[in-house]
């Protein structure tokens, strides 16, 4: 199998329709999002809340280790059988606790790409709105980590300097969900490889087995330095990629048509007139530009969700079937 195939098999698509159909831009509350587990990519110790993996010892139904009984140890953590043994052995009376992994929430914190071309297109125009895309995406990220009792944590380069808002349960699901509405798109073309650089200072905030998901449309990819410096921390990297699958994904059959093009970054307009065969060439470009993106995030051990639309359901839909597969599959690495 190729990295083209490899890429289509290991990522997930939304469903790809027009944006400009009555009823798609109805915002969905929250208590009616799908929600989707967050499954974690490798098996590790401990089953907190039956999805997260825990790295430190404390209260938890994983039995990780024994050690010798200390006063004020609970009765209900004697192993008798090993107990009994160990004082038939040495002739004292000697008891032997169970040790467990702790059961703990995970944490999950998402990464948003401000750049100016993530602010295109406006809400009335037939094609994907990426705002909208990424307050859903988003919404429906906050969503699950709510159903998961996880902390939420959000980072964004809107501004001159980084918007960070530390992981939380209670005041900041809804203040990541506010951020997205009302920051704008200003940040520079490296701004999630800056995003990534950033959480990696932050280790008491983002432990071992956070997820991290980077919500971007990644025309302006990181370099594969930065993916794999992040994976070093351990973390769970979801790359959300959020592309209009019209001018982005492909590219429409335009030639000697002459249409406006605006530069996202200060509005002017041009008039721009393509032949039939450059139209051709640039919808080849595109879709393979997309398949070599998706390629290499597989490559880097990671596995895409590509997002061509806004409507919530659809978004839902894309993130749990990327859990579906993840659930499928982790045991088999």
């Amino acid at each position: 199998m190729g990295a083209t195939e490899d890429a289509a098999t290991r990522s997930v698509i939304a469903g790809q329709k027009p944006e400009g159909i009555a009823g798609w831009g109805t915002r969905v509350p929250a208590r009616e999002r799908q929600t989707f587990p967050l499954v974690p990519r490798r098996r590790l110790v401990g089953l907190p809340f039956g999805d997260l993996p825990s790295r430190r010892r404390g209260h938890g139904s994983d039995v990780i280790g024994t050690r010798p009984y200390e006063i004020g140890d609970p009765v209900s953590t004697i192993d008798w059988f090993a107990s009994a043994r160990l004082s038939a052995a040495t002739g004292r009376d000697e008891f032997i606790v169970r040790d467990h992994a702790a059961d703990e929430a995970p944490r999950v914190a998402l990464v948003c790409d401000r750049r100016p071309a993530m602010g295109i297109y406006d809400a009335s125009l037939p094609w994907l709105s990426k705002p909208r895309a990424l307050r859903e995406a988003t919404a429906a990220i906050v969503a699950s980590a709510i159903a998961a009792r996880a902390d939420v944590a959000s980072l964004d380069y809107a501004g001159a300097e980084p918007y960070w808002l530390p992981p939380g349960r209670r005041d900041t699901p809804w203040l990541v969900n506010e951020r997205q509405g009302e920051a704008g798109f200003r940040a520079q073309e490296d701004n999630v490889e800056q995003a990534l650089a950033f959480l990696g200072r932050l280790h008491s905030d983002l432990p071992t087995g956070s997820f991290v998901f980077v919500l971007s449309d990644f025309l302006a990819p990181p370099r594969a330095d930065a993916w794999l410096d992040a994976g070093a921390h351990g973390w769970d990297l979801v790359p959300i990629v959020i592309q209009d699958p019209v001018w982005e994904q492909s590219f429409p059959q335009i030639g000697s048509v002459v249409v406006p093009i605006a530069d996202p970054r200060n509005g002017d307009v041009q008039l721009v007139r393509l032949s039939r065969r450059e139209a051709s060439a640039r919808r080849a470009q595109n879709e393979e530009r997309l398949q070599r993106l998706l390629a290499e995030l597989v490559s880097l051990d990671l596995e895409p969700v590509l997002i061509g639309t806004s409507n919530p359901h659809d978004v839902d839909r894309a993130l749990v079937q990327w859990a579906e597969v993840r659930r499928q599959t982790r045991w088999a690495r």
